[in-house]
């Protein structure tokens, strides 16, 4: 399975052309992803049929939410699942790096009302023992694990997602992602034994008005100011032209 990272629904159709069957939907993916609109949600289960995975974060930063935070995410995830989500991706941590049991129980438990699959995000990949907090995210009935294996790549991390898919392959489903591609996909499923892979297949589109005299709007690197990040066709036809 190839999950396609989308921050929009034009990145949603770009992936569904490349050939993909399941996305993460998000908005703002330059933040590492936010909660996305209701509106991209219906367009893209209206007119594709991709299993679509929605993401609940209110914020940038970290996973340690007050209690103001939490209850609209709570309350985001109500209606994204009522509006066609298939499933929610989020992540729950205490200041101290370790699950925050409690409100991950509370997100289960409503995602598991509507029948939906339960995906626990890359906060996993701040926790300071990760054999522990997976045997916590699998008693609390977690679906899937999206994880780096506690590095910045994938690649980097690949050793630990090894011996996770190893020791709880059979009881949770392991999602590697962070900067997976066409290039590299392959040999890391290989290697570790994993049979998911997520990826952004970014590329750059141009948008003028970014700047203007006095202020911009930048947020890429400086031979990107002005443009946007956006899911490329061609690159998600690449990865699953790879037949994994």
């Amino acid at each position: 399975m190839i999950e396609i990272c989308c921050g929009s629904y034009e990145d949603a159709l770009n992936a569904y052309y490349g050939g993909a069957k399941r996305i993460e939907l998000n908005s703002a993916l330059h933040l590492g992803g936010l909660t996305p609109s209701i509106g991209s949600l219906k367009l893209t289960k209206n007119t594709t049929n991709l299993k679509v995975i929605c993401m609940v974060r209110p914020r940038g930063a970290g996973f340690c939410y007050t209690d103001i935070e939490f209850k609209q995410m709570m309350i985001e995830a109500k209606d994204l699942l009522e509006n066609g989500a298939d499933g929610i991706a989020f992540g729950f941590l205490l200041k101290n790096n370790e699950i925050d049991i409690e409100r991950t129980k509370e997100m289960v438990s409503l995602i598991k009302s509507y029948q939906k699959e339960a995906v626990f995000h890359r906060a996993y990949d701040c926790v300071k023992d990760p054999y522990a907090s997976i045997e916590i995210l699998i008693n609390l009935g977690i679906d899937r694990l999206l994880t780096s294996g506690l590095r910045a790549k994938a690649a980097d991390g690949k050793d630990l997602i090894k011996k996770l898919q190893t020791k709880y392959g059979d009881k949770i489903e392991i999602l590697a992602g962070s900067g997976i591609n066409s290039t590299n996909g392959q040999a890391i499923m290989e290697y570790t034994g994993i049979a998911q892979i997520h990826s952004s297949c970014k590329d750059w589109q141009n948008d003028p008005t970014t700047s203007g005299e006095f202020v911009n709007y930048c947020y890429g690197p400086a031979e990107h100011k002005d443009d946007f990040d956006m899911v490329s066709k061609e690159l998600v036809e690449k990865l699953v032209k790879l037949g994994l």
